[in-house]
C-alpha cells in the first residue's frame, strides 16, 4: 500500500521544507494519556511553524466506550469528517509529530496509512528533537488555512478485531505481539485498566526498543534484524497494547524495516479486558 523508503524526515529535510514553503500538512501529536490538557497546553506554549494539533481523544478516537477500549477507533465516516476538516487530501505530504517517542503520532500515521494515504513521514526524535536542532517555534494556535477536503469514508484495512482475537486462541494462525511494558504485560500492575494481564499466546515487545538512545529511531536494517527474529512473517503479526497507540508504533517500526503488512487489534488489551467471558493469562 505504501513506500516504506521515506517514512521518517530528519529536522533538516522538514526545516528545507518549511523554508521553500512546499504544500505540507504539519500536525503535532502531543499528548499525555494520565493529563489530556497537557498536549495542547505545550503546543500553545510553542510548536513546528504551522503545525496544527491533533488531540488523541478528540481526533483520533471514537466515542467512549470501555466495551470497545480506551481509545476505539472512530467510525471510518466520522475519521472521513476529520480528515475533511483538517484538509488532507489524498495527495497530501503529511508530517507528523509528537515529544520525542513518536507514539501518537505512529497512531495518526497509522490510521491514515490503513485508510489509502501514503505521503506520511513521521519528524523522527520528535519535538525535542527539533529544538534541540534550533528549530523555529510559533507559539498559540494555527488556524488551519487547508481548505475541506472531499475525503470520503474508507474502511480500515489491516485491522483485527476482538472476534479474529477470540478465534485465533484456537487457529493460533497468527502471532499476538503486546507492546506494553513487561511488568503490565505479565499483569503485575495494571495503572490504566481493570483487569492486569494479557491475551493468552501473546509475547511481549516494549515499543521503546525501536528506539536508539535519544528517541530516534533504529536504522530499518537493525530494526529487520530484531523483529526478524519473531521468525514469522509479517502478514501473520498482530499487535496490540493497552489502547491501541504504542502497538501502531511497533506496526510502524515494522514497516520501517521493510517487513510490511502486519495488522493492528485496535481495541487491544483495555478492550479484551473488559469482556470476562475472554480469557486471561498473567506471567512471562
Amino acid at each position: 500500500m505504501m513506500n516504506t523508503t521515506n517514512l521518517l524526515i530528519t529536522n533538516a529535510q522538514l526545516r528545507l521544507l518549511i523554508e521553500r514553503k512546499d504544500p505540507i500538512l504539519i500536525f503535532d501529536c502531543r499528548f499525555d494519556l494520565s493529563k489530556s490538557h497537557i498536549g495542547k497546553e505545550h503546543y500553545l506554549e510553542g510548536h513546528i511553524p504551522s503545525a496544527v494539533y491533533i488531540d488523541l481523544e478528540k481526533d483520533l478516537s471514537g466515542t467512549k466506550n470501555p466495551l470497545l477500549g480506551r481509545h476505539p477507533l472512530p467510525s471510518p465516516s466520522d475519521w472521513a469528517i476529520t480528515r475533511s476538516r483538517l484538509g488532507i487530501t489524498k495527495n497530501s505530504h503529511i508530517v507528523l509529530y509528537d515529544h520525542q517517542e513518536n507514539t501518537y503520532s505512529a497512531r495518526m500515521w497509522w490510521m491514515l496509512m490503513s485508510t489509502g494515504h501514503t505521503n506520511i513521514q513521521i519528524l523522527d526524535g520528535g519535538y525535542h528533537s527539533w529544538l534541540d536542532s534550533q528549530g523555529a517555534i510559533e507559539v498559540g494556535e494555527t488556524k488551519h488555512t487547508s481548505p475541506l477536503s472531499d475525503a470520503l469514508p474508507i474502511a480500515y484495512e489491516h485491522l483485527f478485531t476482538m472476534k479474529d482475537v477470540q478465534e485465533n486462541l484456537s487457529s493460533k494462525a497468527f502471532q499476538i505481539i503486546d507492546a506494553r511494558t513487561a511488568e503490565r504485560f505479565r499483569g503485575d500492575v495494571e495503572p490504566l485498566d481493570p483487569v492486569a494481564g494479557h491475551i493468552p499466546g501473546a509475547i511481549n515487545r516494549l515499543y521503546k526498543k525501536n528506539l536508539k538512545e535519544g528517541s530516534s529511531f533504529k536504522t530499518p536494517e537493525v530494526l529487520r534484524q530484531e523483529w526478524s527474529s519473531v521468525n514469522l512473517p509479517p502478514s501473520s503479526i498482530v499487535h496490540q497494547c493497552g489502547s491501541g497507540v504504542t502497538a501502531c508504533h511497533n506496526l510502524f517500526a515494522m514497516e520501517l524495516a521493510g517487513l510490511k503488512g502486519s495488522k493492528l487489534y485496535a481495541g487491544s488489551w483495555s478492550e479484551w479486558c473488559n469482556h470476562p467471558t475472554n480469557l486471561m493469562a498473567k506471567g512471562d
